[in-house]
């Protein structure tokens, strides 16, 4: 599928997953669709939090807006897995991989600077679950699981480059792409420390 050789240099992530991390995925598949589930909330969450914060940018409203809807529909769909496999949604786990990502957005001063951190973090978990999709789309057994986390790997991809483009629609390019690649460092060492979990997206 050629479509998506561009979103190996465009993600720029860089720690690559564990490649062990697959393997334990699909052994605790209920598990994961049902941190999946919960990370498709909070993303949806997410975009809300950023329309009533910052509802002066036009924008930012109409793009999160779209967001919301396409995340919601992802969380639908995540719950139609569930269901056809006989498993419930399960409790909500805490996300340390999203907590300590969001200790990096910078508080107080500059308002767009804030917003800035606040787009590029969100770029970066959608780079992550790209990244994680695209393990289970070419490493799980499951054939519908395959296709659905093709379709999911193909829409995070898009919004990942979504927020780094909204991203400069409030801050120079240039501020941009340097506090992208800092966030990048630190997206990288906390991959690096924290131990993979069976039962998490992230």
């Amino acid at each position: 599928m050629s479509e998506l050789q561009p979103t190996k240099t465009i993600l720029r992530l860089h720690l690559p997953t564990d490649p062990r991390w697959v393997n334990v995925a699909e052994k605790n598949i209920e598990d994961i669709l049902v941190d999946h589930a919960y990370c498709e909330q909070k993303a949806a969450t997410s975009a809300i939090s950023l329309i009533v914060k910052y509802p002066d940018k036009t924008r930012l409203v109409e793009e999160m807006t779209d967001l919301v809807a396409e995340e919601w529909s992802h969380f639908e769909r995540v719950l139609e897995q569930l269901k056809k496999r006989g498993y419930g949604l399960g409790r909500n786990r805490p996300d340390e991989y999203v907590v300590e990502l969001a200790k990096h957005i910078r508080k107080g001063n500059k308002r767009e600077r804030q917003l800035m951190d606040h787009l590029l973090v969100n770029a970066l978990i959608e780079a992550r679950s790209c990244e994680r999709f695209k393990l289970l789309w070419k490493n799980i057994a499951d054939e519908e699981l395959q296709k659905f986390y093709y379709e999911l790997m193909v829409s995070e991809a898009g919004h990942y480059v979504s927020f780094v483009k909204l991203a400069k629609e409030y801050m120079p390019a240039e501020e941009v792409d340097a506090r992208l690649n800092e966030l990048l460092e630190i997206e990288a060492n906390i991959i690096k420390n924290l131990e993979p979990r069976p039962d998490r997206m992230h």
